[in-house]
């Protein structure tokens, strides 16, 4: 091993004093952990660099990802964002008022309502994208393509059970 970390001494005190259990699930587990805490806060500063909070890029993003006019209904962003609809009305009522959205009656049902980024809002979340993207290509820099598709492979093999728990 070239580089031992965090993770590796935490396991070894484990060993230490707990030699009866099997630990390889930590291995795997606290290294995921502690990545997300430290891409959690290269994330927030990818887009605080872009005057958007994390929540604020979710929202944009699902919008953009929608395809031209950038409309979604309330209750499929807070289904893409994995929020309730009390929290997507709370975060559409405060992108109103920053201008990266609009809400506006839905024209194919009146009772529905539509959201909309505005191009502040688009111009935004290409930014944002752009730039962390370029911070998490950074990040995978280490890895090879191989090792990175196979990364993907086992990672989207976990989050299955996970989502299917």
């Amino acid at each position: 091993m070239t580089h031992r970390d965090e993770v590796d001494r935490i396991v070894a005190a484990w060993h230490r004093v707990r030699p009866d259990i099997d630990l390889a699930p930590l291995e795997i587990m606290s290294r995921i952990s502690r990545i997300n805490r430290r891409l959690d806060q290269a994330r927030r500063q990818a887009f605080a660099r872009h005057d958007l909070e994390t929540w604020e890029f979710d929202v944009l993003a699902a919008l953009r990802r929608a395809g031209s006019p950038y409309c979604l209904s309330p209750g499929s962003l807070a289904t893409q964002t994995l929020v309730t609809s009390g929290t997507m009305t709370n975060r559409v009522d405060r992108l109103v008022a920053r201008g990266l959205v609009t809400r506006e009656a839905d024209p194919a049902d009146r009772r529905g309502v539509v959201v909309t980024a505005t191009q502040q809002g688009l111009d935004q979340v290409d930014a944002a994208i752009t730039d962390l993207l370029t911070v998490e290509k950074a990040l995978l820099a280490p890895i090879s393509a191989k090792q990175q598709q196979d990364l993907i492979e086992a990672l989207r093999a976990v989050l299955g059970t996970l989502e299917n728990s």
